[in-house]
């Protein structure tokens, strides 16, 4: 039980109760007659119900509790009440536990990205082909995971080799709380191999970037159309074959940035028009963002607060089948399992990290 040890903690929880009551007796209030204020009062006060009936709970069970915990310590005590105690004690425990966990994740401030559909950018970093070959893998591992969730997977652009890899490929992933979990993967991806070609068996060792953009709404960014160019041209597949003779490939560049997005998944020039102004809108989105993100904490350099690509994240090793997330230090050595979409375990580790470098701000905030 931890929360009980964290004095600030309750403070905080405390602090939500009285808050919570000050705004009944507000709404109680007979001279309280402006319908725009009871809205905004009432909304106010719904936003705090969920934790303030938690923390309710939290304080009952913790009774309970003190009282089996009495029990079972009695020296006095026959020995099948004693037992029956330590029975339920275990019990109340573990449902300690589980209200914790709720309560901290209720205490922490919603990041508004986390609900929003992203773009995931794949790209092959140093090892050449072996990089390429590895992008594919990631791609097929992260479009394994989103459809395991329901969610949906476009393909937006990408730059092919000609041997199964990929130079570059932007997905576009939809559905409710994908972006909660998908912006842990941003950064260096370095995979240990034998590539096929290599007579001697000797080991490579390469890099993918994986960059996650929060998908922006036309109301987060206004675009000036004249700050664009807008080129179109021939789609093109793998080696340069030709999908489609027309000119619906698009390429986007935004003068201010210098971003250039490019688009041609689609035969119709209209529909990679509207793909590619949906990724340079997030791309400029998330630099925004980013700005913000310096501006508040130009110290904290954390790889989930900053999106920050330039560190190696994780590496998958093919001869000893191990999977390493360096900021977690897990090793699982179920490299199979992972390239077929098996993330979870590294994905609740770095949720459950970043749960408690939150709650330690909210400490310093205190």
């Amino acid at each position: 039980m931890v929360i009980a040890k964290e004095d600030f903690l309750i403070e905080k929880l405390e602090g939500i109760v009285k808050k919570y009551e000050s705004l009944i007796d507000q709404l109680s209030d007979p001279k309280l007659s402006n319908p725009s204020d009871r809205v905004r009062l009432a909304k106010e006060r719904a936003e705090y119900e969920q934790i303030v009936h938690r923390y309710s709970e939290y304080k009952a069970l913790m009774k309970q509790m003190a009282e089996t915990d009495e029990v079972r310590r009695d020296e006095k005590a026959e020995a099948e009440l004693k037992e029956l105690a330590e029975a339920e004690w275990n019990e109340l425990q573990k449902k300690g536990e589980a209200l914790e966990s709720a309560l901290k994740g209720l205490l922490i401030p919603k990041n508004p990205q986390d609900d929003r559909n992203l773009f995931l950018e794949i790209r092959a970093g140093t090892g050449g082909n072996e990089a390429a070959l590895f992008a594919s893998d990631l791609l097929r591992m992260y479009t394994k995971y989103a459809e395991k969730r329901g969610w949906k997977v476009e393909i937006m652009d990408a730059s092919e080799t000609g041997i199964g890899g990929f130079k570059e490929i932007v997905l576009s992933i939809v559905g409710k709380g994908a972006y909660r979990v998908f912006q842990y993967e941003s950064g260096v991806h370095r995979v240990q191999r034998v590539p096929e070609t290599e007579a001697s068996g000797r080991i490579h060792t390469s890099t993918v970037t994986v960059a996650v953009i929060s998908e922006a709404e036309e109301v987060d960014i206004q675009i000036d159309p004249k700050d664009l160019r807008i080129d179109t041209f021939c789609s093109s597949g793998a080696g340069g074959q030709s999908v489609n003779t027309t000119y619906s490939a698009v390429r986007i560049t935004h003068a201010p940035s210098g971003l250039v997005v490019s688009c041609q998944d689609e035969r119709s020039q209209l529909k990679n028009r509207t793909k590619a102004m949906r990724v340079l809108r997030s791309r400029l989105f998330e630099m925004e963002r980013e700005k913000q993100d310096e501006l508040i904490a130009k110290n904290r350099k954390s790889q989930v607060g900053t999106g920050d690509r330039s560190e190696k994240i994780r590496t998958y090793n093919f001869k000893e089948s191990r999977v390493t997330d360096h900021r977690v230090n897990l090793s699982l050595y179920q490299l199979e399992q992972v390239l077929e979409g098996e993330l979870d375990p590294f994905i609740q580790a770095l949720i459950v990290q970043d749960e408690e470098k939150r709650i330690q701000e909210l400490k310093g905030n205190s």
